[in-house]
């Protein structure tokens, strides 16, 4: 097992002032150039590891104002927990000595908004796949939707926040985590791992941490 170069408070540290960085409009651009291309050809040791949100407004390297092996990063719709996610996540802990792995969602997700469909009295038709991967979303939107409204079991879009549905989801994201993969949770159990959990805001670029497990001091916004 590969060991962390830095704490995990190390690692969320210079990952925040990434993000403040491209908030500000002061980005770096660090490990862009030529010799970071060949720096890497053989190895790379990226700090912090990323599962987030397939989705075009949320280019990493960008918003976290890093650059080549900075982040390893992986993504699937709605940050869904797969094996194939929890594999990837466990190799940048074991092998590549990542001490942070960052879950990030973000509002105006369509995802979160199609979980919300799937869970009305009439949802759209979609495919096998699609609907599969909403199943874990849609829990979430039980959640807020029962515990303000009583009258029917159904979602409907106009009276549910999703925004906090996505929150409530990654919230779970990060339990979900953990709980598949052992090596994760006694990595942060022995101090050398962090996960935390952000919803990035699309208008002001700020990614917002709502919960983390391990090492990190850090002031959390409420799930709701």
């Amino acid at each position: 097992m590969t060991a962390p170069r830095v704490s995990p408070q190390q690692a969320w540290d210079a990952f925040a002032a990434g993000n403040e960085r491209f908030v500000s409009g002061t980005s770096a651009h660090p490990n862009q150039d030529v010799e970071r291309r060949t720096e890497l050809v053989n190895s790379q040791t990226p700090d912090v590891a990323l599962f987030g949100c397939s989705d075009s407004r949320l280019a990493a390297e960008i918003i976290f104002d890093c650059g080549l092996g900075d982040l390893f990063i992986a993504r699937n719709m709605g940050h869904v927990v797969a094996e194939s996610i929890t594999a990837s996540m466990e190799y940048a802990v074991t092998a590549l000595g990542s001490a942070l792995i960052v879950v990030l969602a973000h509002d105006s997700c369509g995802a979160v908004a199609a979980a919300i469909d799937q869970s009305s009295r009439t949802p759209a038709q979609t495919t096998v796949s699609v609907r599969h991967t909403l199943a874990p979303i849609q829990p979430a939107v039980q959640q807020l939707w029962l515990r303000d409204n009583t009258d029917t079991p159904y979602a409907d879009a106009a009276r549910i926040d999703a925004n906090a549905v996505g929150r409530i989801h990654l919230a779970s994201t990060v339990n979900e985590l953990l709980r598949t993969s052992r090596t994760i949770s006694d990595a942060v159990d022995a101090g050398t791992l962090a996960v935390v959990g952000c919803q990035y805001r699309l208008t002001e670029g700020r990614a917002v941490p709502y919960t983390v497990v391990g090492p990190v001091d850090l002031d959390l916004a409420p799930l709701d």
